[in-house]
């Protein structure tokens, strides 16, 4: 039996993409997760994991002297608990937590679930966030990516080189017995869905711009919204969901619902990625997918299989994608769906993910 801890960033994805793993972990380790307190914490705990509240955490503060904080208390705890391993999710995690592995001595085990936009965007930050990777992954057991190019550019800025022990794995992959294909929708109206926070650079904008023009043209299409959103899109989904352009339906928890309802899941986004989950559940639920040329999307798209690729940032082209969709028959609309569940059964099964680390974790002694 091993005792194993996890530190994370929240509650909400730890439990929606690595509680498959947890539950194998708990069958024969120790397992602590050490995150702030959120509304999945109970259950988590209920995977037979326990759980060690961390109130320091601020997932887009920039504050040197909490973060310093943040590292102190990453370390209390690792030298309490004595991990045999430690596995880390998400920037902060991933730097200060390698940090305190480094100082106490332990295994450790990073998930780098994209590059966030400190690493993306040219600039100062990017420099120091570079280096600050670059020490916390120097003694990493392991080092996961989740796409191509994210593993390119650490190694393409020497953040990680030869003697770095890394491997790709298929983003968080995907439930496929909870997210399973029910009926393609039968109607000839078409259903088109944005699910996400609604968020400029998760490609809103071009999201709107394309349901304008396309209720227009085709004043039967529907375009739904679903997602936590940002203050300054409430007063615009607001107008638009009254003139009835978009149907805005706030957060949802059932999203294998969501998925069952709809013909086609249009994520256009922009954001610094590893591997999307949106895209990956409509996958499975054997939905079509119109989404960007981008790390962490294209992965998960065969342009003209199972849906379609467009420009970052360009409303022109997803219009134009949407419109072809919609020239598209139902047999035709159905059989992307199957191509897309094909998919993510042959490269995204969650279960390929859960068995890397487990080989990972059985390795150190």
């Amino acid at each position: 039996m091993k005792r194993i801890l996890i530190i994370a960033n929240n509650d909400v994805g730890l439990y929606k993409f690595r509680k498959e793993l947890i539950t194998e972990l708990t069958k024969e380790n120790e397992v602590y997760l050490l995150l702030p307190c959120g509304k999945n914490v109970d259950k988590l705990i209920a995977l037979g994991a326990k759980f060690i509240d961390c109130p320091y955490l601020e997932r887009r503060g920039t504050n040197p002297f909490k973060d310093m904080r943040l590292m102190l208390y990453f370390r209390k705890n690792i030298r309490k608990l004595k991990p045999d391993v430690i596995l880390t999710y998400t920037i902060k995690p991933n730097i200060y937590g390698g940090y305190a592995a480094r100082l106490c001595k332990i295994p450790y085990i990073v998930n780098v679930t994209g590059l966030g936009t400190a690493l993306e965007n040219e600039g100062i930050l990017q420099k120091i966030t570079s280096l600050m990777y670059k020490v916390a992954l120097k003694d990493a057991k392991k080092i996961f990516f989740q796409n191509q190019a994210n593993q390119d550019f650490m190694l393409d800025r020497k953040i990680i080189d030869k003697s770095n022990s890394y491997e790709i794995i298929p983003g968080s992959g995907v439930n496929l017995q909870e997210y399973q294909v029910k009926p393609y929708p039968k109607q000839e109206q078409v259903k088109f869905a944005f699910v996400s926070r609604i968020m400029k650079q998760k490609g809103i904008d071009q999201y709107l711009a394309a349901a304008k023009y396309i209720k227009k043209k085709y004043p039967e299409t529907e375009f739904h919204i679903y997602g936590f959103c940002e203050e300054e899109y409430q007063g615009v989904l607001n107008k638009l969901h009254a003139e009835k352009v978009i149907n805005y339906h706030g957060m949802v928890q059932d999203m294998q619902s969501v998925y069952q309802k709809i013909s086609c899941l249009i994520h256009p986004t922009y954001y610094p990625e590893g591997m999307s989950n949106v895209l990956l559940e409509a996958c499975a639920s054997g939905r079509p997918i119109i989404t960007t040329d981008r790390p962490g999307c294209r992965e998960i798209v065969d342009d003209g299989v199972n849906g379609f690729v467009v420009a970052e940032q360009n409303s022109k082209d997803l219009t134009d994608k949407i419109e072809q969709f919609l020239h598209l028959n139902l047999s035709q609309r159905e059989k992307m769906g199957v191509a897309a569940r094909k998919k993510v059964e042959r490269e995204f099964d969650r279960q390929i993910i859960v068995s890397r680390y487990l080989a990972e974790i059985q390795n150190i002694r």
